[in-house]
């Protein structure tokens, strides 16, 4: 049972009924995680905003999932862990890529980068090294990418701390967190 009320959508004041509609419309279903960020129709208006202006950057969907797979296991948010395990799948990550996404890395080289830099960031609260930040760029990523990478790492650990803080029900297919290592 989640810790913060989840927003139903017969329950809901006019702004949150507008919202949840758009979410409804956009995904064909409205994940629990939206309905406990619905209680603040601004807090959902902030995220789905951020959500989809850093969607249409230059990283591609697989390693912005690949990012997301690495913070929730790091963060121990199985509701994320479960939802971009299933988000993954849908861009095309195969089993083995998501488990080596939430172990911290990937088997494409460029990607590895990505979520070695992205886990790193969160680890370290952005005090990235000097070698860290050459090793994404030596991937190849620029400056665009790298603020990116950074800002899908942002909004992931906002929605991991929404996840654990509310232990709001998972709507899919549950996924265990790995033991820790």
């Amino acid at each position: 049972m989640s810790r913060i009320n989840v927003v139903q959508r017969d329950q809901a004041d006019a702004e949150q009924a507008a919202l949840l509609d758009a979410v409804q419309t956009q995904l064909g279903m409205v994940p629990n995680f939206l309905k406990v960020f619905a209680n603040s129709p601004a807090a959902l208006k902030a995220f789905l905003g951020l959500h989809e202006i850093a969607g249409s950057g230059a990283l591609d969907a697989q390693t912005r999932e690949r990012i997301a797979l690495a913070l929730a296991e790091k963060n121990a948010c199985e509701y994320c862990v479960s939802a971009h395990t299933a988000i993954g799948r849908k861009a095309g990550l195969s089993n083995d890529e998501i488990e080596a996404n939430r172990a911290g890395g990937s088997h494409d080289a460029r990607a590895d980068a990505a979520v070695k830099f992205a886990r790193a960031l969160a680890e370290n609260s952005g005090g990235v090294t000097n070698t860290e930040l050459l090793a994404v760029r030596n991937a190849g990523y620029g400056d665009a990418e790298i603020v990116e990478i950074i800002t899908h790492v942002g909004l992931n650990v906002l929605t991991n701390i929404l996840g654990k803080a509310s232990k709001v029900e998972i709507d899919f297919p549950k996924v265990e967190l790995r033991l820790a290592s």
